[in-house]
């Protein structure tokens, strides 16, 4: 009579190590070369690790005008909000439509501090 060895059968657990990472924010003024004045700000949050490589993905955001409350989207910046005087509203106005033009959006909001918005010739 013969003997079989028995398999024993193994659960293999696979465990998952979360890395550590630390929470990075820069805030980047957008506004308009001919009326500075005129600014909207916008936030970029992301997760990096020890060696600078980025963990968790970007969430970028603009701040309310008056509130400073999160924003999706750069014209949400002025829900609630209205300019009586028409030369005023015209600059928000082409200021909103720079920011909606800009290439790399959320790149620049990552890096930059300060974005100067020119006229397009």
């Amino acid at each position: 009579m013969g003997v079989f060895p028995t398999q024993e059968k193994k659960e293999e657990v696979e465990e998952v190590v979360e890395e550590e990472y630390y929470q990075m924010e820069n805030e980047t003024i957008f506004f308009l070369s001919e009326a500075p004045e005129y600014q909207i700000s916008a936030v970029a949050e992301w997760g990096e690790n020890s060696r600078g490589d980025m963990v968790v993905g970007v969430d970028t955001y603009f701040r309310h005008i008056m509130t400073g409350q999160r924003c999706e989207s750069v014209r949400d910046c002025f829900s609630g909000w209205s300019e009586q005087d028409t030369k005023t509203a015209e600059q928000w106005e082409t200021l909103c439509e720079r920011i909606e033009e800009y290439g790399n959006l959320e790149q620049t909001i990552c890096d930059e501090k300060r974005v100067e918005l020119y006229e397009k010739k």
